[in-house]
């Protein structure tokens, strides 16, 4: 309990829940609509520096993303994100994006092409194709994806406070100096709270994953 109050008490609490949410799910949403097409795209078709591109996939272990960020800092600083939640959304994509395009490339993979030329040759437009036929069954990555991704942009300390500037404060910017208290009530608080908040974004895609998935089981 003696963490919780410590917690309940930080003004600043709130505010940090709020900015970490909503950043995540703007981090989510932009991998997915970057990741899908990349990922199919280097899945089915060959193109010159394809294997470039697929060795940028493991660059975020070999390169730190804070060593990149240290050069984005001046162009946001010229584009006026600095210090301002979307310039954090933009380069929470550097540590996340090659992840989420590794995970759909391996499924469109393991899908492959056969589906949606037979489409085609029914008539099928792409859009069509894609929502009845790889949509269903991307959905296990489609889960995979969000939750990774939030996690990764929940968990960014260095890049949050680099382009942030202290003005967007959220979760890890806030338990951060938590950690030199070496209280463990109040780690334990925070933990919890880390856990916690990924669910909640995981339930609601599941949930519009529920409204929008063309093939549901229905109750006779």
């Amino acid at each position: 309990m003696k963490g919780w109050q410590v917690l309940l008490t930080e003004p600043r609490l709130w505010q940090a829940l709020q900015s970490s949410w909503w950043i995540g799910i703007a981090v989510v949403l932009l991998n997915l609509l970057i990741a899908i097409p990349a990922g199919k795209t280097v899945a089915f078709h060959s193109f010159k520096g394809k294997r470039f591109f697929e060795l940028s996939f493991i660059l975020p272990i070999l390169i730190p993303s804070l060593a990149v960020a240290m050069g984005l800092h001046m162009t946001m600083i010229r584009l006026g994100l600095a210090d301002h939640w979307l310039g954090i959304v933009v380069v929470h994509l550097l540590p996340s994006v090659p992840y989420t395009i590794k995970i759909f490339h391996s499924s469109f993979e393991r899908i492959g092409p056969h589906l949606e030329n037979q489409a085609a040759s029914l008539g099928s437009n792409k859009w069509y194709s894609f929502y009845s036929i790889y949509f269903p069954l991307l959905v296990p990555s489609i889960r995979s994806a969000v939750f990774l991704v939030f996690v990764i942009s929940l968990s960014q300390y260095a890049l949050t406070a680099l382009i942030g500037g202290g003005n967007v404060i959220t979760i890890a910017t806030l338990y951060f100096p938590f950690l030199s208290t070496a209280k463990e009530a109040v780690i334990a608080s925070f933990s919890l709270i880390f856990a916690v908040l990924p669910l909640t974004v995981l339930l609601l895609f599941e949930l519009l994953i529920r409204i929008f998935l063309p093939y549901r089981k229905r109750n006779r």
